[in-house]
């Protein structure tokens, strides 16, 4: 990761962004990703992730961002939250910076497909290439500071980081 200057920055100033107030990102425009982001978080009923524990090594920093971050990444590639969604995120992830737990993340799935699901297994396949060439191609979203512009649509976003969303 370090070799990749924009990942490399980011992991030396270790940014913590502020808690994400979904409340406040309600009221940014509708096509910004604070509300496009606030708006997936309460639909799925889930919560923003914040650490209090603290980051002491490029590890936890890299663990902490990515949780941080997930649900940004799932509107930024447009993968949904099925389980072909995530594993397409987990592909993406290992490509852009070698997370170990997506590889064992996708080689559960691929093994669970297998035995329990034979049918889809072209289906995961074709995930996972997808997720890992998006992955290979995009600029590293890890190294976004995604906060300090939620008012930035989300189709800037997008082109900026070189992203062709799922469905688009």
């Amino acid at each position: 990761m370090k070799t990749t200057p924009e990942i490399a920055d980011v992991l030396t100033e270790r940014y913590q962004a502020p808690p994400h107030d979904l409340e406040a990102l309600l009221q940014s425009p509708e096509d910004s990703l604070g509300h496009v982001y606030a708006c997936f978080i309460k639909l799925a009923g889930l919560q923003t992730i914040e650490t209090e524990n603290a980051i002491d090594s490029d590890t936890h920093y890299v663990e902490y961002r990515w949780q941080q971050t997930h649900d940004i990444w799932h509107i930024i590639t447009g993968f949904d939250t099925s389980e072909i969604g995530e594993i397409c995120l987990q592909a993406f992830y290992l490509a852009q910076f070698q997370l170990p737990l997506s590889s064992l993340l996708i080689a559960n799935a691929l093994i669970s497909v297998t035995l329990w699901q034979p049918e889809m297994l072209n289906v995961m396949l074709s995930a996972i290439a997808q997720g890992w060439q998006m992955g290979k191609t995009d600029r590293p979203l890890i190294a976004q500071k995604w906060e300090e512009n939620w008012k930035r649509p989300v189709s800037l976003w997008r082109t900026e980081l070189n992203v062709q969303p799922v469905g688009a």
